[in-house]
């Protein structure tokens, strides 16, 4: 069953309080999407320690109902 963006978002935002996130989906199919999130936690991470993070806040999603998410992470200016 594929996930709705909406759900990325809220499992996100649920495990990143301050995040703001911007999903796409790729080809229409709810099973390819792009994130953007950006958020104070990553402060002073790297990018992957900023991933991990966002892997964290899916779940166990990722690879199984979520198949790909190109993920883009940033820390607020």
């Amino acid at each position: 069953m594929p996930m709705e963006a909406s759900e990325i978002e809220r499992l996100i935002k649920t495990g990143i309080p301050d995040a703001k996130v911007q999903i796409t989906d790729l080809v229409g199919d709810k099973d390819h999407y792009a994130a953007v999130v950006i958020s104070s936690e990553f402060t002073g991470k790297s990018k992957v320690q900023q991933h991990q993070i966002v892997y964290k806040a899916l779940g166990g999603n990722m690879g199984g109902v979520l198949h790909a998410l190109q993920l883009t992470t940033y820390a607020p200016k």
